[in-house]
Protein backbone atom coordinates (compact mmCIF):
# COMPACT_ATOMS: atom_id res chain seq x y z
CA UNK A 1 0.00 0.00 0.00
CA UNK A 2 2.89 2.34 0.69
CA UNK A 3 3.98 2.02 -2.93
CA UNK A 4 0.53 3.12 -4.11
CA UNK A 5 0.76 6.22 -1.91
CA UNK A 6 4.19 7.03 -3.35
CA UNK A 7 2.90 6.57 -6.90
CA UNK A 8 -0.01 8.91 -6.22
CA UNK A 9 2.37 11.48 -4.75
CA UNK A 10 4.70 11.32 -7.76
CA UNK A 11 1.77 11.69 -10.17
CA UNK A 12 0.36 14.61 -8.18
CA UNK A 13 3.74 16.38 -8.15
CA UNK A 14 4.19 15.81 -11.88
CA UNK A 15 0.77 17.30 -12.65
CA UNK A 16 1.49 20.31 -10.42
CA UNK A 17 4.89 20.81 -12.04
CA UNK A 18 3.26 20.57 -15.46
CA UNK A 19 0.79 23.32 -14.50
CA UNK A 20 3.71 25.46 -13.36
CA UNK A 21 5.46 24.89 -16.69
CA UNK A 22 2.33 25.90 -18.60
CA UNK A 23 1.91 29.04 -16.49
CA UNK A 24 5.57 29.95 -16.99
CA UNK A 25 5.19 29.56 -20.76
CA UNK A 26 2.00 31.65 -20.75
CA UNK A 27 3.60 34.41 -18.67
CA UNK A 28 6.70 34.42 -20.88
CA UNK A 29 4.42 34.94 -23.87
CA UNK A 30 2.60 37.81 -22.14
CA UNK A 31 5.95 39.37 -21.21
CA UNK A 32 7.02 39.20 -24.86
CA UNK A 33 3.72 40.44 -26.35
CA UNK A 34 2.95 37.04 -27.84
CA UNK A 35 -0.28 35.07 -27.96
CA UNK A 36 0.45 31.76 -26.19
CA UNK A 37 -2.49 30.02 -27.88
CA UNK A 38 -1.23 31.07 -31.31
CA UNK A 39 2.31 29.92 -30.55
CA UNK A 40 0.98 26.61 -29.21
CA UNK A 41 -1.06 26.14 -32.38
CA UNK A 42 2.05 26.72 -34.52
CA UNK A 43 3.82 23.98 -32.60
CA UNK A 44 0.87 21.58 -32.56
CA UNK A 45 -1.44 22.47 -35.47
CA UNK A 46 -3.41 19.22 -35.33
CA UNK A 47 -4.24 19.39 -31.63
CA UNK A 48 -7.36 21.00 -30.16
CA UNK A 49 -7.09 24.12 -28.01
CA UNK A 50 -5.09 23.32 -24.88
CA UNK A 51 -7.49 23.65 -21.94
CA UNK A 52 -4.66 23.81 -19.40
CA UNK A 53 -3.12 26.71 -21.32
CA UNK A 54 -6.45 28.53 -21.48
CA UNK A 55 -6.76 28.06 -17.70
CA UNK A 56 -3.18 29.25 -17.11
CA UNK A 57 -3.90 32.45 -19.03
CA UNK A 58 -6.39 33.38 -16.32
CA UNK A 59 -3.50 33.44 -13.85
CA UNK A 60 -0.99 35.53 -15.80
CA UNK A 61 -0.30 39.14 -14.85
CA UNK A 62 0.41 42.20 -16.95
CA UNK A 63 3.95 42.25 -18.23
CA UNK A 64 4.70 45.35 -16.15
CA UNK A 65 3.87 43.42 -12.98
CA UNK A 66 5.73 40.24 -13.91
CA UNK A 67 9.33 39.44 -13.27
CA UNK A 68 11.51 38.60 -16.23
CA UNK A 69 11.58 35.01 -17.41
CA UNK A 70 14.61 33.78 -19.31
CA UNK A 71 13.88 32.06 -22.59
CA UNK A 72 16.40 29.37 -21.63
CA UNK A 73 14.28 28.51 -18.59
CA UNK A 74 11.13 28.27 -20.69
CA UNK A 75 12.84 26.15 -23.33
CA UNK A 76 14.36 23.81 -20.72
CA UNK A 77 11.04 23.31 -18.93
CA UNK A 78 9.15 22.71 -22.16
CA UNK A 79 11.74 20.13 -23.24
CA UNK A 80 11.66 18.41 -19.82
CA UNK A 81 7.95 17.83 -20.27
CA UNK A 82 8.32 16.61 -23.86
CA UNK A 83 7.11 19.79 -25.55
CA UNK A 84 10.03 19.90 -27.96
CA UNK A 85 8.02 21.44 -30.81
CA UNK A 86 6.83 24.24 -28.56
CA UNK A 87 10.37 24.78 -27.25
CA UNK A 88 11.49 25.11 -30.87
CA UNK A 89 8.81 27.76 -31.49
CA UNK A 90 9.97 29.71 -28.43
CA UNK A 91 13.56 29.58 -29.69
CA UNK A 92 12.45 30.75 -33.14
CA UNK A 93 10.53 33.70 -31.70
CA UNK A 94 13.51 34.73 -29.62
CA UNK A 95 15.84 34.50 -32.62
CA UNK A 96 13.46 36.68 -34.64
CA UNK A 97 13.11 39.23 -31.82
CA UNK A 98 16.89 39.31 -31.33
CA UNK A 99 17.47 39.97 -35.02
CA UNK A 100 14.87 42.76 -35.01
CA UNK A 101 16.49 44.39 -31.95
CA UNK A 102 19.89 44.37 -33.66
CA UNK A 103 18.43 46.05 -36.76
CA UNK A 104 16.46 48.64 -34.79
Amino acid sequence: MKSRHQDDYVIERYLQDEKTMILLFAQWCVNNDLDPLELYEKAYPDQPKNKALVEALKHTVDKGEAGSIAKESVISLLEMFGNVDLAFQVAQVEEKHGAERQKG
